[in-house]
């Protein structure tokens, strides 16, 4: 597949408003397999009480539904789907081919993966597959047919959802087929592949198809241009995977929509181009409780699945009601959290705010994961506050439902750049390709500027700023996009490390674009200078972090901040021409908060709020105005004017007091 990246769904294909039918979905993944039939309907009873409108259902049940080679066994999923219907309340049907069901390994090894070492991944835990295994392909397409055969046209659904956070690698025998297949389609010939892949270099020449392998265990470093192909072959054949699956459902429901749920800044998957062959965009997110900045990561996740969406609704398919089970230590969401961030989500765009899962598991390696029913049960706080989400998120429903949340900034985000500039190789372990993003979008949250993402190929002439945090690759196509849309007056700020290699990780010449260079009044970048930890870099009136580079200014260019002492000392850490600016470093979080304001200012770009309290944060979607205390004393917010809010059901002017970890969504 070689869809532009970020293509949205052709014209009338189905979308997550299909599903929501101006609702918002509350729900989460059920395993009512786990249990004893008998207490299927006090789910049901619960689910009522609660709001409960959507249920996922069958994500991990290949293994009931297939106990062996070729049988099907379907009664219990009958009786669930229509005790479901009954009580309406919508499924979201996975095809359940993320956790093949022991028999497939044990029967057909070849459909496990192997790891960059040679060693088996077995069966016994979930996403024990090869995608590029021909007998697992089929038998998931088997299975997927027969699902799809009986319940595309069952009323109680509503989605099909492909798989469950697609993840695995392979190199074995059988992926390196494909590798080779793949990279034949790619470069079409070995002089082709030898040149871009550099092979020049420690006498890495191929003379035959068959000398290549993926990416396995080497003495010292691999070729990075080797690596990076491999990254984009493996998203590619697990989106084969999950398109298999896709067509084969849309052809027995046509009107259902499909999605598969990604998981928040995953390196596996180029999600731009995954985006594009889905009909919603879904995202499991489950920030730290503990961490200061959770909320914060949240809204980058949010922002970013939005924009996989083309700016329009999206579906929050799992976060946690508590704690969750695979951190080093687990802590428990603090009352009033699970509701704030699940509003923030509402705020960001969700018209489907879901959880993993429905009742906490007993057994099995998730036992200590939260549900909304916890292991306290029904009197559990866990419990009557998953009531009180429900209740609100319905009274929100009217209001919100399908409308978009507006962004006057995009900040640029691109796989293949973030897995090119991880190869081992690199000036500096330190430059961690996702901090150095969230730190740029901290900057704007933490000044209320509502942010959209976009690929670096996009149509940017919407947006009155772009910020690049760091791109290290960029294609030509790319490049000549953010020159264009400087050149044609829009305000471009760009990190570091940006421009630095073509699409096939080979260093431009000058160490930088020379089309960037001019853009941004660079005569020569001289040298990078990665600064160790604890180092820092003294600039005009601010101090920079982890990066600092040796650059020649050209005449036209303005300086405005240089390097203060050091073998910089003098030379520019800010540079600007025009409407576009170059950071050198990586300013302190309250530095890079005030350069970035104060280019959104000069840009036209306001905060949603002028003045607002430490800790909230401010967002409008649609005509409602979404104001979140992610603080733990309350507060007293202003807001000039007369607003309803719907939550409370108050009528406020000028002010509104917001108690702590909490929220208040006003309308005109």
């Amino acid at each position: 597949m070689r869809t532009p990246p970020g293509t949205p769904p052709e014209p009338g294909a189905p979308g997550l408003s299909d599903a929501t039918r101006g609702r918002i979905l509350f729900g989460g993944d059920y395993n009512p397999e786990q249990w004893p039939e008998e207490t299927w309907p006090e789910d049901v009873r619960l689910m009522k009480e609660a709001g409960v409108n959507s249920v996922t259902l069958g994500v991990f049940s290949w293994a009931r539904l297939e106990p062996r080679p070729g049988a099907r066994e379907f009664g219990w999923l009958d009786r669930l789907m229509d005790l479901m219907h009954e009580h309406g309340i919508g499924v979201v049907l996975a095809t359940p081919t993320s956790s093949p069901p022991p028999w497939l390994g044990r029967l057909h090894p070849e459909t496990l993966p192997r790891d960059e070492d040679g060693r088996t991944e077995w069966w016994g835990s979930r996403q024990h597959f090869s995608h590029s295994s021909a007998v697992y392909r089929r038998r998931a397409a088997a299975i997927t047919e027969d699902l799809a055969a009986r319940y595309g046209a069952h009323p109680a659904l509503t989605m099909w959802h492909i798989n469950n956070e697609y993840c695995t690698t392979d190199h074995g025998d059988e992926a390196a087929g494909a590798f080779r297949r793949w990279l034949q389609d790619r470069y079409g010939t070995l002089e082709a592949l030898n040149t871009a892949w550099g092979t020049a270099c420690w006498g890495q020449s191929y003379d035959d198809w068959h000398e290549i392998v993926p990416p396995r265990h080497a003495h010292y470093l691999k070729n990075p241009t080797q690596v990076l192909d491999f990254r984009r072959f493996t998203s590619d054949m697990l989106l084969e995977c999950c398109a298999a699956e896709r067509d084969i459902v849309r052809r027995h429901s046509p009107a259902i929509p499909v999605t598969s749920n990604f998981m928040p800044m995953w390196v596996g998957q180029d999600a731009w181009r995954w985006a594009a062959e889905e009909d919603v965009v879904s995202v499991d997110l489950y920030p730290d409780p503990r961490d200061p900045l959770g909320a914060q990561y949240g809204a980058l996740v949010q922002d970013m699945t939005r924009s996989q969406a083309a700016g329009g609704p999206w579906m929050l398919m799992e976060q946690a009601a508590g704690a969750v089970s695979w951190r080093t230590v687990n802590h428990p969401k603090p009352r009033g959290l699970n509701r704030l961030w699940s509003l923030q989500a509402v705020a960001r765009g969700a018209d489907a705010v879901c959880y993993f899962q429905w009742r906490a598991s007993r057994q099995g390696a998730e036992k200590f994961h939260s549900g909304m029913i916890g292991h306290a049960g029904e009197p559990g706080r866990g419990f009557q506050e998953i009531k009180e989400i429900g209740a609100e998120l319905a009274l929100l429903a009217p209001h919100v439902a399908g409308t978009r949340v507006p962004a006057g900034i995009a900040i640029l985000h691109d796989w293949n750049s973030w897995w090119a500039g991880a190869h081992e190789g690199a000036l500096s372990a330190r430059n961690d390709y996702a901090e150095v993003l969230r730190a740029w979008h901290r900057a704007l949250w933490e000044a209320h500027l509502t942010t959209a993402f976009a690929h670096p190929e996009h149509d940017l002439s919407g947006y009155r700023m772009v910020v690049v945090p760091q791109l290290y690759l960029l294609t030509d196509r790319a490049i000549e996009n953010l020159t264009a849309y400087a050149r044609a007056g829009g305000t471009l700020v760009c990190g570091f490390l940006t421009g630095v290699a073509d699409e096939d990780d080979r260093v431009r010449p000058g160490g930088m674009d020379e089309r960037l260079r001019d853009l941004f009044g660079i005569r020569t970048l001289h040298e990078w200078w990665p600064l160790d930890p604890g180092e820092t870099a003294v600039c005009d009136g601010f101090t920079g972090t982890l990066w600092s580079e040796e650059i020649e200014p050209g005449p036209d260019a303005v300086v405005e901040a240089r390097y203060r002492g050091g073998e910089l000392d003098g030379l520019p850490a800010v540079l600007r021409r025009g409407t576009a600016r170059y950071l050198s470093t990586l300013p302190e979080p309250p530095a890079l908060r005030a350069l970035l304001t104060g280019a959104a200012e000069q840009a036209g770009v306001r905060p949603v709020l002028d003045e607002l309290p430490d800790g909230v944060e401010a967002v409008r979607r649609g005509g409602l105005l979404f104001l979140l205390n992610h603080g733990r004393d309350p507060v007293t917010v202003e807001v000039p004017g007369s607003h309803r809010d719907l939550l409370g059901g108050a009528n406020v002017r000028d002010r509104v007091r917001l108690e702590r970890l909490g929220a208040a969504v006003l309308a005109p």
